[in-house]
């Protein structure tokens, strides 16, 4: 059984440097995107523990749904702000285990991979220009106004482009908790804390494997009706578990779905629910 503690897992995703840029088949065919607005596979970098016997490690499912959109690149130009999700995974037995992520960019030091970016603009490129290469009985028309439709585009294409003598290539990388219960505001914490360690000037009080460790191994789940306080990097997390005479935890903030859906969804939304009625999100 499991001896409840707060988190099970700690994750790395991102770009192994070792098989390169992979095509991320899941993301569908998009090549006739410039090579930065594509996608591309990512990886379960690291993990510890390597496994527990009360939550086997799903590598597949915990890959896909840490970067869900794949690696993506970027150069100096792009805003590179951290984003925050989470997920719940669902087994055969109805049992469920979460995983709360936190995706921010890097800069790639490979050379291989810069060169393969750049690689992959040449041909991009190559290719854009024959296709945009106007028939010959049209080429006249097209140089004396100056203002030919596929000459427009083809400049369009290379603002999004990427020199490898010029720009800084950055990468998306994701580092991630797999918990027993949806404490999300806890996590959020954690996983912001652990970034600010790794990205500032100065480092960390303790070494960041200290906070892993602590996190991992001596943090408990709070006991039910009760409220938990440990230590980050930087300052004190709370978290609280509901008694079991309350309503069940749930840690999100609601304010975000009526953001996104509207008020007329959220209230359509709850009276199908109250009716039983079968809903179907849809989403990219």
């Amino acid at each position: 059984s499991a001896p409840g503690r707060f988190a099970d897992y700690f994750v790395i995703c991102g770009l192994d440097t070792e098989t390169g840029l992979e095509p991320d088949e899941l993301s569908g065919e998009n090549f006739e995107q410039t090579p930065l607005r594509r996608t591309f596979k990512s990886k379960v970098l690291a993990r510890y523990p390597e496994n527990v016997e009360w939550n086997p490690f799903d590598q597949d499912a915990v890959g896909m749904l840490c970067m869900p959109k794949g690696l993506a690149f970027k150069t100096q130009a792009d805003s590179r702000e951290p984003q925050f999700h989470s997920f719940i995974i669902t087994r055969e037995d109805g049992s469920r285990t979460f995983g709360f992520s936190l995706t921010f960019f890097e800069e790639v030091t490979s050379k291989q991979i810069c060169s393969a970016m750049q690689t992959l603009y040449h041909m991009h490129n190559a290719e854009y220009d024959i296709l945009q290469t106007p028939p010959t009985n049209e080429k006249d028309s097209c140089s004396s106004t100056g203002d030919c439709n596929g000459t427009a585009v083809s400049k369009l294409q290379r603002f999004n482009s990427y020199d490898i003598s010029r720009d800084t290539l950055y990468v998306s990388k994701c580092i991630c908790l797999i918990t027993p219960m949806s404490f999300m505001k806890a996590c959020k914490k954690v996983l912001e804390q652990l970034h600010q360690a790794v990205t500032s000037p100065q480092p960390p009080p303790l070494p960041l494997e200290s906070y892993i460790y602590n996190i991992l191994y001596e943090v408990p789940l709070p006991p039910a009706g009760r409220s938990l306080k440990f230590s980050g990097v930087y300052g004190p997390i709370i978290c609280q578990r509901p008694s079991t005479s309350e309503l069940p935890l749930f840690d999100f903030p609601v304010q975000e779905v009526f953001e996104l859906l509207g008020v007329e969804n959220v209230v359509q939304l709850f009276t199908c629910a109250l009716l039983e009625f079968q809903i179907l999100l849809y989403s990219q």
